[in-house]
């Protein structure tokens, strides 16, 4: 196969598999994440923020560590619900975090 073939191959699965995402298709991935990281919290940076938790990224063949980070509530009493790595029997699959 050509340079430029693989080149084309590799930009149309590109192309389908954002489609596939954009579309709202659910990607299950064979591998299970890893423990998550320890992290030090520390002090909020403004009074009532609240903490939401670092989690593991796939990035197309590997996890990425995504470090917690402080946000802003978007109304009183509202609280993170984190995101998480569901298991099913196709693999895993990221749920998002939302706020509740």
């Amino acid at each position: 196969m050509t340079n430029l073939k693989k080149s084309l191959s590799v930009a149309a699965c590109g192309v389908l598999l954002a489609a596939t995402l954009a579309a709202g298709a659910q990607v299950f991935i064979h591998i299970g994440p890893p423990p998550p990281h320890h992290e030090v919290i520390g002090v909020a940076p403004h009074p009532g923020w609240i903490w939401q938790p670092g989690y593991h990224r796939w990035e197309g063949d590997h996890y990425v560590w995504v470090p917690g980070t402080w946000a802003e509530p978007p109304h009183p009493h509202a609280h993170w619900v984190p995101g998480h790595w569901d298991r099913h029997h196709e693999g895993y699959i990221w749920v998002e975090g939302h706020w509740r």
